[in-house]
């Protein structure tokens, strides 16, 4: 049947199982291991399957079809589960019309966009539909069948594509992914599935006006298409052959219509209409013939045409004498349109198996992330506000030498109990050595993450000084986005990380100071009792055995029970704190599935609020209590200096200290601990964030390596291109007036239709988009944010470790380790993608009961 098929574009092989594991690892930090492992597996296979299908396709068999159906299918599930704009992937594509050298096509454009993959892929699906149905027998019912779904599916993907490639290209195109070639390609593919309905009708001898119907729907499509592939945009894209070959079905078709049409005259005893139409459909036949350069073309009708004409110029010769009409004048049999453009599918595959379940819609990851994320903040805050009071109670205690003036009454020179109690507690913790140990680990940690830091500008600055070098020796022709523009955000966020680092460090200084403040005090706690006991100087005469029963001591004491009572309660108040969870997946999946939307703010505050809303009555409860404690103190603590005469001798200066030192021991082994925690959390991200840069700067290596080899070779490259034949003037349509005055083809003038050689033919596509591998440039990432941050280490606020990222939108605002995940480092909501899928069954209820 001489049927066209539209050619595959060639894909470069990559690797996305590494950018796709780190981007998951980034942005679902809250993945058990076993869901992780099951999600690494799932990329693996993907990356097979990538593997697989884009060069499955080649083989131009049916099979290829159903693997590339599975991959396209988990391209779209993908694309809603992870935020594509990090995919840091070199996807290259070389543009399927495009002849090139000897040695291949160079025309190509890499983007590092799932997106843009995702698009090929279709490019590809339905470049292949169209092979397989060219490939089916006409002389089956199965056959026509299929190939007049593959026709119509293909049609309808071209369709697609044009608001597709539009939305996920940013620049120019490679030429088969224009708007015209897309619409071109389109009214072609319809236009075959249209003349798949017509052979089915004639063989199935439906009625004659039936069939003149649909002959002249498809002599309609196949004009259209003929205009749509000669608008000088993308005339010189198609094989010599196209262009003639359509104009010559479309002849044919016109030629089957009157021919058709004129058996409707002969039933009405129209005979001078039956003749007219039948020399215009032997007319048609030859000008068919002629068009495409095939002497055969529909021979058998063009042999029946003939035969019926002089039959019916016999019987109205010697029987009828009805006068032969002007075809011009005659009425047409009206159209039937069988061939459609079909809904998208949801699914292409047959048996589609989601590999990506474990991982939940990028809107739904969003909005657990705020979710947690409000949650940590409140949870932060009420702990904060304890601590802090907690503190704020150590140093009154610590200021009036409690408890341990009171024991001091009591006991003579002996240790105070208390005081005994605290020593041993440091000495269990491993005393000032422990102290000094994780101290003199710091500067360890804190270079271990800026060296981290340090690597990843230098790759950056390294990619942009080739960049720049390169951009100077070419210049113009260097059309790739400069990368400072590109990596802005990535270095704006670099920066922070730095001033995150810098931030930690002044931590770091804080602590050795406290620590230096508090040495001798510290040093003494870690002494064994005995030793410790020696270092204490002994009471002064003041003290007195009989203030311990008096009524101001026993008030202290009972005090003193009060306030160890109200710390374990708010221990365990900070516990159930942090405990906390608040699992709303399935409340947003179930909004996102009826409304299409998320109001993450009003279900998050919501629930928040019932889950976290008792802990912050104890909070207050706690805080107010305090309050009427400290006074209570203050006010008995006069009245037993007062009563016991006790004095503030050397003794109860140094218990004094003792007591302090206790407190910051308690204190900088905690800010100690969360510091490392801080560190190694830092590391983990900051190795994320390297990874990211690496992932860029491979792309990046690729356009560049792509771009010079087109450079390089351009010229030759041009030299080899051969001019395209200008096309025949009558290769428009068959409904002008021709030179004897019968309807045949009209063209444009030689000056309008004259093509030029192939390069220049590209003059309206920018260099960028027509030669390398980089052609449009690499978005730049504004939808980058950093990936989630450890937060909340300095719930005292008075150590400077980064408790949020300061300077960053809310929408990049970093989690709690401890509590969650904070929002959305991709806050910024994903526009709305085109309807995905694959083009459904034909119609069952057309006429053909296909």
């Amino acid at each position: 049947m001489g049927l066209l098929s539209v050619p595959l574009k060639k894909p470069s092989d990559v690797d996305i199982a590494k950018p796709l594991k780190t981007l998951v690892q980034s942005n679902y930090r809250n993945l058990a291991t076993e869901q992780l492992n099951v999600i690494n597996e799932a990329i693996s296979e993907l990356n097979q399957l990538r593997n697989t299908a884009v060069w499955k396709v080649f083989d131009k068999l049916d099979a290829g079809l159903e693997v590339n159906y599975r991959y396209y299918d988990q391209l779209t599930a993908l694309e809603t589960k992870i935020p594509v704009q990090e995919l840091q992937v070199p996807f290259k594509w070389k543009d399927a019309f495009d002849k090139g050298s000897i040695f291949g096509g160079r025309i190509s454009l890499t983007l590092t966009s799932l997106a843009y993959e995702r698009t090929c892929v279709l490019f590809n699906l339905a470049a292949l539909q169209s092979a397989v149905a060219s490939n089916q027998s006409v002389d089956t019912d199965e056959g026509l069948k299929q190939a007049a779904k593959l026709f119509q599916q293909s049609a309808s993907i071209f369709t697609f594509l044009k608001t597709l490639a539009s939305a996920t290209i940013q620049g120019e195109p490679t030429p088969d992914l224009s708007q015209d070639s897309l619409n071109a390609l389109s009214n072609l593919m319809l236009a075959q599935a249209q003349e798949m309905f017509v052979i089915k009708a004639i063989k199935d001898n439906m009625k004659d006006l039936v069939v003149a119907k649909l002959c002249a729907q498809c002599e309609e499509l196949y004009s259209e298409a003929l205009r749509s592939m000669q608008r000088d945009s993308v005339r010189a894209l198609w094989d010599k052959e196209w262009i003639p070959q359509v104009a010559g079905r479309q002849a044919a078709m016109h030629a089957l219509t009157m021919l058709y049409h004129s058996k409707v005259s002969q039933a009405n005893k129209a005979f001078g209409e039956e003749i007219s139409r039948l020399q215009k459909a032997v007319e048609l036949f030859k000008t068919a013939q002629s068009r495409s350069s095939n002497p055969t073309l529909f021979q058998e009708y063009a042999n029946r045409a003939q035969k019926s004409l002089a039959d019916a110029k016999k019987d109205n010769d010697f029987i009828y004498n009805e006068i032969i009409p002007d075809v011009n004048n005659l009425p047409s049999p009206g159209k039937a349109q069988l061939a459609k453009i079909l809904p998208m599918a949801t699914h292409l595959s047959e048996d589609f198996r989601d590999l990506f379940t474990a991982l939940v819609p990028v809107a739904v990851n969003q909005a657990l992330a705020a979710c947690e994320g409000r949650k940590s903040e409140l949870v932060n805050g009420e702990i904060m506000r304890l601590r802090e009071a907690t503190t704020a109670l150590n140093g009154l205690l610590s200021s009036l030498n409690l408890p341990a003036i009171v024991e001091v009454t009591a006991s003579g020179d002996s240790l105070p109990p208390s005081l005994q109690e605290k020593a041993g507690a440091v000495r269990e913790k491993g005393g000032i050595a422990q102290l000094k140990d994780l101290i003199e680990r710091l500067p360890e940690l804190f270079t271990r993450n800026k060296e981290i830091l340090d690597e990843a500008f230098r790759m950056m600055d390294e990619e942009r000084d080739s960049d720049n070098q390169l951009r100077a020796q070419f210049k113009d022709r260097w059309t790739r986005t400069p990368s400072d523009k590109l990596a802005a955000t990535f270095r704006a966020n670099g920066e922070k990380y730095r001033t995150i680092i810098n931030n930690a460090t002044a931590a770091d200084k804080v602590i050795r100071e406290k620590f230096a403040t508090h040495r001798h005090g510290l040093e003494l706690l870690s002494m064994a009792t005995e030793q410790l006991a020696k270092e204490i100087p002994s009471a002064g005469a003041g003290s007195s055995s009989q203030a311990s029963n008096s009524s101001a001591a026993q008030a202290l004491r009972s005090l003193m029970e009060s306030v160890e009572t109200m710390k374990a309660e708010r221990e365990c108040i900070e516990s159930e704190l942090k405990t906390l969870t608040i699992d709303l997946k399935d409340r947003f999946l179930g909004a996102l599935a009826t409304e299409g939307v998320i109001n993450e703010p009003a279900i998050s505050l919501s629930e928040i609020g019932k889950l976290i809303g008792p802990l912050q009555e104890q909070v207050g409860e706690t805080l107010a209590r305090q309050q009427v404690i400290s006074t209570e103190i203050r006010e008995a603590h006069e009245r037993f200096v007062s009563e016991s005469g006790v004095s503030t001798d050397q003794r109860d200066r140094t218990l004094s200290e003792l007591a302090a030192a206790y407190d910051v021991f308690t204190e900088l082994q905690g800010y100690l601990q969360e510091g490392e925690t801080f560190y190694n959390g830092l590391t983990e991200i900051l190795l994320v964030f390297q990874s990211k840069i690496s992932d860029y700067c491979f792309a990046r290596k690729t356009e560049k390596e792509e771009l010079m080899k087109d450079l390089t070779h351009e010229s030759s490259r041009q030299a080899s291109v051969a001019v395209t034949p200008v096309i025949p003037t009558h290769h428009t349509s068959t409904t002008a007036t021709n030179e004897s005055g019968s309807s045949a083809a009209t063209a444009p003038t030689a000056a309008s239709s004259a093509p030029t050689p192939y390069p220049q033919q590209m003059q309206g596509i920018p260099m960028a988009a027509t030669y390398g591998g980089n052609m449009a440039p690499m978005s730049a990432f504004t939808g980058y944010a950093p990936p989630p941050m450890p937060q909340g280490f300095n719930p005292y606020g008075t150590l400077p470790y980064p408790s949020a990222y300061t300077g960053f939108p809310p929408s990049s605002m970093v989690p709690p380790p401890y509590y969650g995940t904070y929002p959305g480092a991709y806050g910024a909501q994903h526009p709305q993608q085109p309807p995905q899928g694959a083009p459904g069954a034909p119609n069952p209820n057309n006429p053909m009961g296909w």
